[in-house]
């Protein structure tokens, strides 16, 4: 019985994209970020526990209120969270 004969596969070559170097995606988070998100954590904290330690004693913490301290206090810690949720 005679055989068949196989057939030639050229190699794939892509198309020319035309558009020249591709540019890679980079991963992972700016080198910056996880400092600045651990600062602000750190920051916020410590603000909180030294106004209850120590705020009748501190000018600028005693002519705000309590709640102005706690809310500046907060606020740091929450720009530690908005860091955080970009973190990768």
């Amino acid at each position: 019985m005679p055989e068949s004969k196989g057939r030639k596969k050229d190699v794939y070559t892509p198309p020319p994209t035309g558009k020249g170097e591709r540019k890679v995606a980079r991963l992972g988070s700016p080198s910056w970020l996880a400092p600045t998100m651990v600062a602000l954590f750190v920051i916020g904290l410590t603000y909180i526990v030294i106004f209850y330690i120590a705020g009748s004693q501190i000018p600028i913490m005693r002519d705000l209120s309590p709640l102005i301290n706690v809310a500046i206090g907060f606020a740091f810690i929450a720009g530690g969270f908005i860091l955080s949720t970009r973190w990768r």
